[in-house]
Order: C-alpha cells, then sequence, then structure tokens
C-alpha cells in the first residue's frame, strides 16, 4: 500500500468519523508495513492507539481492504520517532502561570444564573451548596459533586458558580470545561508531548469545575491524570466542583480511588421536580417571555395543566413553553388549553403517565366517600353530580382521552356533558377554594 492510498483513505475517514475525531485520532497515524495480511499504523502513543483500536478499528479495516482485499487485520505500534524522542540540550522554557485564555475554558450562559434558578425541595440543598462555593470563601467541603439526571439543573448551577465566582473574584483563575474537553487535552498533550503544559496549566487554577464526569469512565489513562490533578489541587487548597448523571459509586468503569477521591467531600442529589418546582420554572418563564412579548395572551390554566403534565425534566418543560410561545406568536393566536393541546400533542403524548379513568373514577369516588355506581349512574343528586364532574375533569386534564370518551366511561353521557362538567369545575376552581384544595389532593394522589 502507497502513502498515495493511505492519503485517500484518510480523506475518507474525515468525511466519516468528522473533522473533531479526525484532526485528534486519525490525523496523527502513519501507515506502515504490510505482513502476512496484517497491516501496521503507527501512532504516536500507545493511549491513542489504544482508544483508536476500539473506537475505529472497524471502520479503518474496511477502507484499507478496499484497497487491499488481502488484509486481515491490523496492529498499532508507537510510531520510532515518538518512542526514541530526540534529545535536545536548550533548557526547557518556563511556563507562564498567568490566567489562561478564557477561550481555553467552556464558554458559559449567561441565562445560566443564580437569580434565575428556581429553587425547591428537590434541589434546595445543591442550590445553597453552590451558593455558599460561589462566594468564593473557604468552605468545609471539597470537593462539590452534584449529580441528578437530565434536565435537573446540574449544569444551570455550574455555570451559575462559574459566573458568579468571575463577577465577584475577578483574580481568581477558574477553569470550567466539560469531562470530554479534559479528556480532549490530555490526548492533544500526549500527541505533542507538552504533558508538563497540561499539568501546570490545570495546577495552577485556583477552582477546577468539571462537568459530565462519568464520560471519563473507562479511559484509564485520563482518569489517572484526573486523579494525580485532583490530588494536587486538594494538596493546595484549591476548590473543586465535579458534576456527573449518577453519584460516584454508581459511575460504572470508574477506578475505586476516584471514587473514593469524588465522595471526599459533599455529595448532593437533585431530585427529579415535583409540582410546585416545575410550577415555579414555568411562572419564571413565562413572566420573562410576556415581557418582551406583552401583546401575548396566557389563560387561565395552562400553565398549571403544564407543569401536572410534562414530568420528565426541566429541559423539557422549558423546551414545550418556547414552542408554544413561539407557535401563539407566529400564528397570532392566544395561548389556551386548545393551542396548548394541539401544539405538544407529541410532548403531552411522551409525558403521559399512563393514568386511567377508572383509577382517577376510584380515587375521586374514595374521596367524597360515595359508591362507585353512584358516581357514574344516572343520579342527579348534587352529593354525586358534583363529585363526577370532578372525575371528568381530572380525566380530561391527566389523560389523553377525548370527552366521547370519557363521556363513555361515565354511563355513555354525550361529550357536552362533560365539556358543561370540565367547565364547571375551571368556574368554580376560582370560587370555590375547597372545591380548589379537593382537585390539588386528587391530583397528588394519583401522581403518587
Amino acid at each position: 500500500m502507497t502513502q498515495d492510498d493511505w492519503g485517500q483513505i484518510k480523506k475518507r475517514l474525515l468525511k466519516t468519523v468528522g473533522q473533531n475525531n479526525f484532526t485528534t485520532w486519525i490525523e496523527p497515524i502513519e501507515v506502515g508495513p504490510l505482513s502476512e495480511g496484517i497491516a501496521t499504523l503507527y501512532v504516536p502513543t500507545t493511549f491513542v492507539g489504544n482508544y483508536v483500536s476500539q473506537n475505529f478499528s472497524d471502520l479503518i479495516l474496511h477502507e484499507l481492504r478496499s484497497v487491499d482485499a488481502g488484509i486481515t487485520r491490523l496492529s498499532f505500534k508507537q510510531s520510532p520517532s515518538a518512542a526514541k524522542p530526540a534529545i535536545k540540550t536548550a533548557a526547557r522554557p518556563a511556563v507562564s502561570h498567568a490566567r489562561p485564555n478564557p477561550m481555553n475554558a467552556a464558554p458559559l450562559d449567561p441565562n445560566f444564573s443564580f437569580d434565575n434558578f428556581v429553587v425547591g425541595k428537590p434541589n434546595e440543598l445543591a442550590h445553597a451548596a453552590a451558593k455558599r462555593v460561589a462566594e468564593g470563601g473557604p468552605v468545609t467541603f471539597n470537593p462539590l459533586f452534584l449529580y441528578g439526571g437530565v434536565g435537573l439543573g446540574k449544569t444551570h448551577l455550574m455555570h451559575a458558580i462559574a459566573q458568579e465566582l468571575r463577577a465577584r473574584r475577578p483574580e481568581m483563575n477558574v477553569l470550567y470545561l466539560s469531562a470530554e474537553q479534559f479528556m480532549y487535552r490530555f490526548v492533544q498533550a500526549l500527541r505533542d508531548r507538552k504533558m508538563m503544559d497540561f499539568k501546570e496549566l490545570f495546577r495552577a487554577v485556583d477552582v477546577l469545575m468539571v462537568d459530565d464526569v462519568q464520560f471519563i469512565a473507562g479511559k484509564d489513562s485520563t482518569q489517572e491524570e484526573f486523579f494525580h490533578t485532583f490530588n494536587a489541587l486538594v494538596d493546595q487548597r484549591k476548590q473543586i466542583i465535579i458534576s456527573a448523571d449518577r453519584a460516584p459509586t454508581d459511575i460504572k468503569d470508574l477506578e475505586e480511588r476516584v471514587k473514593s477521591r469524588l465522595q471526599c467531600g459533599l455529595v448532593v442529589d437533585l431530585h427529579p421536580t415535583d409540582y410546585e418546582l416545575r410550577l415555579g420554572i414555568l411562572q419564571n418563564k413565562v413572566a420573562a417571555q410576556l415581557a418582551q412579548e406583552p401583546h401575548l395572551v396566557v389563560d387561565d390554566g395552562v400553565i398549571e395543566f403544564l407543569a401536572h403534565r410534562i414530568t420528565s425534566n426541566v429541559r423539557v418543560l422549558e423546551g414545550a413553553l418556547t414552542r408554544l410561545f413561539a407557535f401563539a406568536s407566529l400564528v397570532g393566536r392566544e395561548i389556551n388549553m386548545e393551542l396548548t393541546q394541539d401544539c405538544l400533542a407529541d410532548v403531552l403524548r411522551s409525558s403521559e403517565r399512563k393514568i386511567t379513568v377508572e383509577e382517577i373514577q376510584r380515587k375521586v369516588s374514595e374521596h367524597y366517600n360515595i359508591r362507585l355506581s353512584d358516581m357514574i349512574g344516572p343520579k342527579r343528586l348534587r352529593s354525586y353530580a358534583r363529585p363526577r364532574q370532578v372525575a371528568m375533569y381530572l380525566c380530561k386534564q391527566m389523560t389523553s382521552r377525548s370527552l366521547p370518551e370519557i363521556g363513555r366511561r361515565f354511563g355513555g353521557r354525550d361529550h357536552t356533558t362533560v365539556m358543561h362538567g370540565v367547565k364547571r369545575i375551571e368556574e368554580l376552581k376560582v370560587s370555590d377554594g375547597q372545591i380548589a384544595e379537593d382537585i390539588d389532593l386528587l391530583r397528588r394522589a394519583l401522581e403518587n
């Protein structure tokens, strides 16, 4: 195989793996001799060879076989020039301890601040710990480890801490980046033989913030360097803030010594949001949006409906509201329940809790201490009619069933009867505190 052949293969690999992967992993590879069906590829470091072998070997082998079908497997070897670097007599230039260029850090989202972080029971401890660290003074815990599922506020708090620290203590060297960026810089330093520069950079920070640390799991060399960086900073009493999607003990393929280090500070779980927190987040977003577009109208009940129905995570919730406002603005309509259900039909379906009409009927009859058969049956006594309307209202709010379907489950009633019952409860929620309280209690019972 000629160098020209390898050059053409690299061009095809670039299109397949993308520029970043190509620059980091493929471009440094040099083609070596072919012997007995084994193609030798020279790599700058053993680490790069292992990574390419695990992630791109099948792809490279396929491309090589398109040129020479006799190739059966690959062998990665450290290139002779990398294995035996030339001896330099010149003294190594001193490394500057100046504050790193902000371009070296991950960009911060100005919308992720403490001012617009809505605090509730699921996240109050994480918020309090983050605020304490952001004050820039000495704290009793190091590291601060924040973990939780997608869209629960980890990255929001990380960005808020970084921005607050930079505003309060501009002289501090605060470095925020993702675990993936840490690994990328580490690999670049290995490839360019600038490990001392890498170590100096990370040991010169006052605050190191690493997002999504679970991504270094299974990357042995990266974990080892992260462990040494961690120890060096803790020994210097520098603050470390880490986030992940799960607790340290639950991160698979993370070395025990790294897990132990991550647990030696304050480990805080951001729990899934509850109704009050989701409602607060939506109210904040609506207020901010209406300040920009005061001509838009949001009907009563829409925000509460979304807070009840979309429970997966805050990103989905905020994304749904953004789509709703954009749609209403573009078509020039007010945001009412009909528009909400039409515009967000797919989101509402995916967020459906699978609460059944029968379950709602049973809970309502138990709450009002009446027989289920009386609530569903034809009796029009107020003691049965009002609970029946409450149950219809909850079925409309908490299930994806249509009005005719709901009517059939209530003794074969017409959809207009259901519509009247829903409207009546919506009116009573405003004027009758007992009805509002009953509905809130029933919602909670059904959601648990």
